[in-house]
């Protein structure tokens, strides 16, 4: 079954000339990926990006994403768990840690708030070794089994993922997943971006543009209250460039519920296929980001629980929204939200999700 799956991903995978891995070692590596101006680490334990160095306007070179030095240091965290992570199966949080599906009762783990589920549980993807498929200059290929029954998730969900770099300033994330049996599918990479380089400045102070009109309004444990609200009049409304920090200490249910932003946008996506979803940009390095995606929606965090305690891969402490993270995903808690959009994967159907990240100075 396993080797079936495996062969029918993998030949949907665009031709690359990259060199074969032995797959299935178990053995924990890092790989550096280059390609013009990007450079990126990334580990096969959770699939991490343990760092992405990009140029700002004056040519100087800066990792720009929150990680840490060893591999160990992801294996045994001392603070945030998914800094730079694939994560899933199901992204973002669960309601009750529980859903229903074709008339059956799923439980999956409390760890959130002592009764939801975030970002897969206990022992999501992030916390799993991957194989390495293959690797080459300007790509990586990654493939995991999460077998049927593991944080009690139905079916062996066959999954591989590819990160690539562009000589066009571009990172791109693809996903491709397959199960056996019925179940909830909704993958995500989960970066820290620290546009001044890891550790330095403020969130608050870069300019942000959202292609979205709705947003998913969220309770006191960040879990979706099923309504899908406009965001004319609110400080959700990101459809023109605003700063981050214009609006986020507002008095506003929303923004106290999350301690800032940490809301999914519904993006106003035009079809199926990859749009224009987002743009960052920081006025005093001059880089920016922009994403690209065919998901609907997107996660923005602002970095509101980090306190300064735990420190990043330069030895800078890690404060008080220096960085933030913008996931592509599905809606939150849509197994649980029938009006929210689909995530059940079923077998015989293909799971596909392309993120780009494209990385500039001005």
């Amino acid at each position: 079954m396993k080797k079936v799956l495996v062969l029918t991903l993998l030949a949907l995978l665009p031709l690359v000339s990259c060199k074969q891995e032995a797959s299935g070692s178990g053995e924990l590596r890092v790989y550096t990926l280059q390609s013009g101006a990007l450079s990126l680490k990334v580990t096969n334990f959770g699939a991490r990006v343990m760092s992405l160095t990009t140029p700002d306007r004056s040519g100087a070179q800066e990792n720009i994403v929150v990680g840490h030095k060893s591999v160990d240091e992801y294996v045994h965290p001392a603070g945030e768990r998914f800094l730079g992570a694939c994560v899933g199966p199901v992204a973002n949080r669960i309601g009750g840690a529980s859903f229903s599906l074709d008339g059956v009762e799923y439980h999956t783990p409390m760890n959130d708030h002592e009764h939801n589920t975030l970002h897969g549980g206990f022992k999501g993807v992030d916390n799993l070794t991957w194989d390495v498929v293959s690797v080459c200059d300007t790509a990586i290929v990654l493939h995991l089994l999460h077998p049927d029954g593991l944080e009690g998730y139905p079916g062996n969900l066959d999954m591989t993922m590819k990160y690539s770099l562009s000589s066009q300033g571009e990172f791109r994330v693809d996903y491709w997943a397959t199960t056996d049996k019925a179940t909830p599918v909704n993958f995500s990479h989960h970066p820290f971006f620290c546009l001044r380089g890891e550790g330095n400045g403020s969130v608050e102070e870069y300019l942000m543009q959202i292609n979205a009109s709705r947003y998913i309004p969220i309770d006191a444990e960040s879990i979706p209250t099923g309504e899908i609200a406009s965001v004319e009049g609110t400080p959700f409304d990101f459809r023109e460039p605003h700063l981050i920090g214009e609006r986020i200490g507002w008095e506003n249910e929303q923004l106290t519920n999350a301690r800032g932003y940490d809301h999914n946008w519904c993006i106003d996506k035009t079809t199926d296929g990859v749009e224009w979803v987002c743009r960052v940009s920081d006025p005093v390095s001059g880089r920016y980001v922009e994403i690209l995606s065919d998901q609907p929606g997107l996660q923005f965090y602002s970095g509101n629980f980090f306190d300064g305690s735990e420190k990043g891969s330069n030895g800078k402490p890690l404060t008080f929204r220096s960085s933030l993270a913008l996931e592509t995903q599905k809606w939150p808690d849509a197994v649980n939200q029938p009006s929210f959009t689909p995530v059940i994967l079923r077998p015989g159907e293909l799971y596909r999700h392309t993120c780009i990240y494209r990385f500039g100075a001005e």
